[in-house]
């Protein structure tokens, strides 16, 4: 078995493509109506989003009765200002709870958290 990539629910698949391959600096690999597919130019599993015309946004951090979120993606990047700031740029809006001191959690346009985290110097 391999994992080929981890797929996110969208009713855009191609725009929430576009919002996280700018900053992973990621390609377009697959390309259709239902399912576009992102590939990282040095290998290794890429990152899917499908077509779900019922989704609705996860909300996080959830209430009772909330959609919930049942992924999210981890990112490391070298400056966590910076990065956060390329993350919120497109569309993205910061969540109103942030995890820890040390890692900020965006919300894509679709609604997904994410986590941006930089390593300790």
């Amino acid at each position: 078995m391999k994992l080929t990539a981890t797929a996110l629910d969208t009713t855009d698949p191609r725009g929430l493509a576009l919002f996280y391959g700018a900053p992973l600096d990621w390609e377009i690999a697959t390309d259709e109506e239902e399912r576009v597919t992102l590939r990282d130019p040095a290998g290794g599993a890429g990152l899917s989003f499908q077509c779900e015309p019922a989704h609705r946004p996860p909300v996080w951090p959830a209430a009772e009765g909330d959609p919930r979120m049942m992924t999210h993606l981890d990112v490391e990047v070298t400056d966590l200002a910076a990065g956060v700031a390329r993350a919120l740029e497109p569309c993205a809006r910061l969540a109103g709870r942030q995890p820890q001191a040390d890692v900020r959690a965006p919300l894509a346009p679709a609604g997904h958290p994410f986590c941006l985290w930089a390593p300790q110097a």
